[in-house]
């Protein structure tokens, strides 16, 4: 399924995606280490750390290792835990190139056995929301979408 990307407001990204599977399954994709190790990042990018202390109030931090071994570290904490239908995260990028932190919520929708995933990452400013609108972030999103639906494909 491909990804839909809205901008309703000037410091919003909403990203949708339905994937094959259950909520159950994609939420536990989204915040398990072993899964997310598989598929989080863009093509040629990989989660090379992944510590997640998964409670409210919990942190996170993610290194991912790209072409070249460029690295990139997000970390933040987790706000609301509602298994399986929400999930939503503060973020800040460890060499952000835009102000403030990022809140992101996850949301799991699961109708006849697919799952519609519905991302929207609020940023401190609308320069943040437009900086972030100028890097690859569909492609990338895309990418690790697919390696997401890949992955579920085996597990069935």
């Amino acid at each position: 399924m491909s990804l839909t990307v809205t901008t309703p407001t000037d410091r919003e990204i909403v990203l949708t995606r339905t994937f094959a599977g259950g909520r159950e399954l994609l939420f536990e994709a989204y915040t398990r280490a072993d899964l997310l190790t598989q598929w989080y990042g863009a093509r040629g990018w990989n989660l090379v750390g992944c510590e997640i202390d998964l409670r409210e109030g919990g942190a996170y931090r993610f290194t991912s290792r790209g072409p070249g071994g460029d690295e990139m570290v997000q970390a933040g904490t987790v706000r609301v835990l509602r298994r399986p239908e929400r999930l939503e995260l503060t973020e800040l990028f460890e060499h952000q190139s835009y102000p403030g932190e990022t809140l992101i919520i996850h949301e799991f929708t699961e109708h006849g056995g697919q799952t519609t995933v519905n991302t929207t990452v609020s940023y401190a400013t609308p320069e943040g929301r437009d900086t972030a609108l100028r890097y690859p972030m569909a492609r990338g999103v895309t990418e690790a979408g697919d390696r997401l639906a890949a992955l579920l494909a085996k597990s069935e």
